[in-house]
């Protein structure tokens, strides 16, 4: 039998085997219990393509991520590190880790409050808890800050992993990353109506709600610290994780500021898309012309956020103005745009896309309030003379000043 499990194909074979019974609705204790008698260790890299196979074979994303907190808790502790590559400080990776401890000190300071309540609940005390739903609310107010983690790993380091063939475990990620961020924003919302709960009451909410929440981020720093993270050291370059390092500045961090510089050796310093000198060269339209640098100032000062997607989806452009509606990056360059979203939305980028290589439609809009912003966003296919289809440009403004208008101004008056 040991054979069999130093095997590294049979590993993954009974691995695949076990998370399959877990999808067929075996109980997952009795399958935990399988896997820790037989399995010692697995790799982490394993554990990677496991999952990678089970989407290319045809189990659902949808499934996937049901099954992804399940055969985590089965693989927590059991997952060998020995080959792990070392994490330079100021390195991307180690600055994900370090945020991933202040999550940590954050979660275990709210399992702290949960005892305490439950401990009161179970005295029958009748005291309102509103101290205790301060420093709560409080505390996830400061969770929410793991959306720039979660960004910086969808817009940053996922792109690398999908050019090397990689795009299962991103996938799967991202669609807990949103799971996460609706259970943080519901336990919020929920905390700030509980005014004057009792302890029993609020004990509810922490079954229902606020526990939920916690355990989702504390979750994710295991499947990262286990598996993602050593996986992405082994995969990427110190050139390429030099370029996500000078782009992680637009997005920001989560709970921690980086006091350590991270310079490696034979890196090109100007990589990462960050050459700002354009030759003097002239782009020649029917209408008129402009210089390289001309024509990247003017696609920068319109009032709106531009990205364009060629006819092979793959995302060609995007400007970058001074009041950026979404994070874009330059590590989208080149990334299909399904990948850009989230999986639950998916389904719709597909079908804008269908309908406008179709000649069906030709216009996709939206319109949503964010931050009590309201910000329109409408899709368009950009085709040539002859009707054939080039691309489709996604064109995002904030309207919020616009529909607030009323009467005229016919005299100057300058704008921000």
């Amino acid at each position: 039998m040991s054979e069999l499990i130093n095997n590294s194909e049979n590993r993954k074979e009974l691995l695949k085997h076990m998370i399959m019974q877990l999808h067929h609705g075996e109980a997952p204790e009795s399958v935990k219990a399988q896997l820790t008698n037989l399995l010692k260790g697995i790799p982490y890299d394993e554990v990677v393509e496991v999952e990678q196979e089970l989407i290319k074979e045809g189990l659902p994303v949808e499934e996937v991520l049901k099954l992804c907190d399940i055969h985590a808790m089965v693989l927590d502790g059991h997952i060998d590190h020995t080959d792990a590559k070392a994490i330079p400080a100021g390195h991307p990776v180690d600055t994900f880790k370090k945020e991933n401890r202040e999550l940590e000190k954050l979660a275990s300071q709210l399992n702290v409050l949960y005892t305490a309540v439950k401990v009161a609940a179970a005295e029958n005390s009748m005291e309102t808890t509103d101290s205790t739903i301060i420093q709560m609310l409080s505390i996830f107010n400061a969770l929410t800050d793991v959306d720039k983690h979660y960004r910086r790993k969808e817009n940053l380091l996922f792109p690398f992993l999908e050019s090397k063939g990689i795009t299962g475990p991103p996938t799967v990620m991202w669609g807990k990353h949103d799971e996460t961020r609706a259970f943080l924003k519901n336990a919020i919302a929920a905390l700030q109506n509980a005014k004057s709960a009792t302890a029993s009451e609020l004990s509810d909410i922490i079954d229902i709600l606020l526990a939920p929440a916690s355990k989702a981020v504390t979750d994710m720093v295991m499947k990262e610290d286990e598996i993602l993270l050593p996986m992405s050291m082994d995969e990427l370059t110190d050139q390429e994780w030099y370029d996500i390092l000078q782009q992680t500045n637009e997005i920001g961090y989560c709970l921690f500021d980086p006091t350590d510089e991270w310079l490696p050796q034979n890196v090109d310093t100007m990589a990462a898309g960050l050459r700002n000198e354009f030759s003097d060269g002239t782009v020649r339209l029917p209408s008129g012309s402009f210089t390289i640098s001309e024509l990247t100032v003017l696609l920068n000062a319109l009032p709106a956020d531009i990205t364009f997607v060629d006819k092979n989806d793959k995302v060609k452009f995007f400007s970058q103005g001074t009041h950026r509606i979404f994070d874009r990056n330059r590590a989208i360059l080149g990334r299909d745009v399904r990948m850009c979203h989230p999986p639950h939305s998916m389904h719709i980028v597909d079908q804008i896309l269908n309908d406008f290589k179709s000649g069906k439609e030709n216009a996709a809009p939206f319109w949503i309030q964010m931050q009590g912003k309201f910000i329109y966003i409408t899709y368009l296919p950009l085709r040539d003379k002859d009707n054939n289809y080039l691309g489709t440009i996604e064109f995002s403004q904030d309207l919020t000043s616009l529909r607030a208008l009323e009467g005229e101004q016919r005299l100057l008056s300058y704008g921000n």
